[in-house]
């Protein structure tokens, strides 16, 4: 027994199993449904059977999901800064958070085509209610982050989770992906939360935590969509904000927000990989002289990084246009592509809910309007 067993990812001696018990599940064959059209039940399944590892099921499965998924419901995925990793260093991706689920899959997609390492990536355990949805996110090596706890045991599961961290980048040589925050960005602010640094740098031992954070490769990573296929459902959340009320999450909304992630249109996607933040840590070191100083400006760093990275699509734009009634960035955009924004915008808002098309039109806007700042911040 290993004190990671309930949040571990299936080790390979298990996956045979694991798929024998969910083979035959409805939401199984939905997935090769859609990923294999042209294949009969029992050949996928015939296959499935023969599967004992999670890099067979993550390249032969899994895989080509994605790429149906973006000949579906996009219009092609761009990357940039891959070239830049070593395929033999594990990593530890802190990444903005749009989508529940595509951000680490088309992340773990784009490293497998530039011949890296795929992640072991974090999920939470609110997403994974379901046996079907916790067998397949283990089966795709991803790890359990348990929410929702009281603060004692909230702590223990921190620890335990920092600890995992530190064995699979220096102990397994895996590299992996975490959120910059708990939760998705829902109104285009990405921002790292102290708190996941702290909670990665709890395993440092008798280390300082800057010594150690340079010790996980630490590389910012900027995911943009052209549409957010969950802009709608991002909205009560937003509106609850606006008037200063608590936010309920509906039964099921998690895993409705998860399936339109996967099949609502995204148009064009990018995602670019930075550089290890190890100059970037030093220089910290130096002109920060507490902790806590050194993890705001750790956290500062990643931000500028992901906001600097974050590829602006014309979506962007014009929402930023409209929110300020200009034509600043009229250059960036075409009639057409604004008019079928606008389209969509009317399609889902009360455009005599003033709040509610703010928030919209923020929600698209703020990754200018946080580019911008930061060129004059520079």
């Amino acid at each position: 027994m290993s004190k990671f067993d309930h949040i571990r990812p299936f080790y390979d001696t298990e996956v045979n199993k694991a798929i024998l018990g969910i083979v035959d599940d409805p939401m199984m064959k939905a997935i090769m449904n859609f990923t294999f059209p042209e294949m009969d039940d029992k050949e996928w399944k015939k296959q499935l059977s023969r599967t004992h590892s999670i890099r067979d099921f993550q390249i032969n499965f899994i895989y080509p999901a994605i790429r149906m998924v973006l000949k579906k419901s996009s219009e092609g995925l761009s990357y940039s800064g891959f070239d830049k990793l070593d395929q033999h260093t594990a990593y530890l991706f802190i990444s903005n958070h749009r989508d529940i689920i595509l951000d680490t899959s088309l992340l773990n997609y784009t490293l497998y085509n530039n011949g890296q390492m795929m992640t072991s990536s974090a999920i939470g355990d609110n997403l994974v209610k379901k046996p079907f949805l916790m067998a397949l996110s283990r089966l795709t090596r991803n790890f359990i982050v348990q929410r929702g706890l009281p603060a004692r045991e909230l702590l223990e599961s921190s620890k335990l989770m920092s600890a995992y961290i530190q064995e699979l980048l220096m102990h397994e040589n895996r590299s992996v992906w975490i959120a910059q925050r708990e939760g998705r960005t829902k109104d285009g602010n990405d921002a790292t939360h102290k708190g996941v640094l702290k909670m990665i740098s709890m395993a440092r031992g008798e280390q300082s935590e800057m010594d150690y954070f340079k010790q996980l490769n630490i590389v910012p990573v900027s995911i943009s969509y052209e549409y957010d296929p969950t802009d709608m459902l991002k909205m009560p959340e937003l509106m609850a904000k606006s008037r200063e009320e608590v936010y309920v999450k509906e039964k099921n909304e998690d895993f409705i927000t998860l399936l339109n992630g996967i099949i609502g249109q995204k148009k064009r996607i990018h995602i670019h990989v930075d550089t290890a933040l190890d100059q970037e840590i030093d220089l910290i070191v130096k002109s920060a002289d507490s902790p806590n100083k050194q993890f705001q400006a750790l956290c500062d760093v990643i931000d500028d990084k992901i906001i600097a990275n974050y590829k602006l699509w014309p979506t962007n734009y014009i929402a930023h246009d409209l929110l300020n009634n200009s034509d600043q960035f009229a250059g960036e955009y075409s009639a057409d592509e604004k008019e079928a924004f606008e389209e969509r915008l009317k399609s889902g808002v009360d455009m005599k809910d003033e709040v509610a098309v703010r928030n919209f039109l923020a929600m698209y806007a703020n990754p200018v309007t946080n580019q911008e700042a930061l060129k004059v911040k520079e």
